[in-house]
């Protein structure tokens, strides 16, 4: 009996030891097909119309996204690739906070997913013109997360006063994710 996608993509990737980071960028399996997977612009994830209301599920799920070069995203294992609606970046950042690493003040975000990320020159947080100036972080292979309202709050009282207008550091003008 032939597994569903779904069901059989959570079996392969439920075995890996660090779930959290596999090795996207070693897999490179022929296209399986469309599955019936949508996030929206909220960042909720839904199966055939039903929102995945696991929490496990959806991380799980996040851990093996990226978006390809054609600009389509995809949900990858090491024999398998399946294409997925994204309605606008797949990830949110539900939370900011300054660190401070020997002496250095850095941003790490939270994303929904509940993974952490530091912002940096590899993780740059940018401005997205097509959604209103609203932040969003670059994240890696493809992938963006945006802020939520109380995570942009939390950068605008970040923010310093300097020449009239507010700025923060660690942000970046971009109109389009890379």
């Amino acid at each position: 009996m032939i597994k569903a996608p779904l069901e059989s993509l959570a079996g392969q990737i439920a075995v890996r030891p660090d779930v959290d980071s596999p090795p996207l960028h070693m897999w490179h399996p022929a296209l399986s097909g469309e599955i019936p997977i949508r996030i929206n612009t909220q960042g909720t994830w839904y199966h055939d119309g039903s929102k995945i209301k696991r929490e496990s599920l959806v991380r799980l799920f996040a851990s093996i996204l990226r978006r390809e070069d054609d600009g389509e995203y995809y949900l990858v294992t090491p024999s398998e690739k399946w294409r997925v609606v994204v309605e606008s970046h797949p990830l949110v950042v539900i939370d900011i906070d300054v660190l401070e690493v020997t002496g250095v003040q850095m941003l790490e975000a939270t994303l929904n997913t509940g993974k952490r990320i530091v912002v940096s020159e590899q993780h740059p947080l940018f401005l997205d013109a097509a959604m209103g100036d609203i932040a969003v972080l670059r994240l890696s292979y493809g992938l963006t997360a945006i802020c939520t309202r109380p995570a942009w709050y939390r950068l605008v009282d970040l923010a310093e006063l300097r020449d009239g207008s507010l700025t923060l550091k660690w942000l970046n003008r971009c109109d389009q994710p890379s």
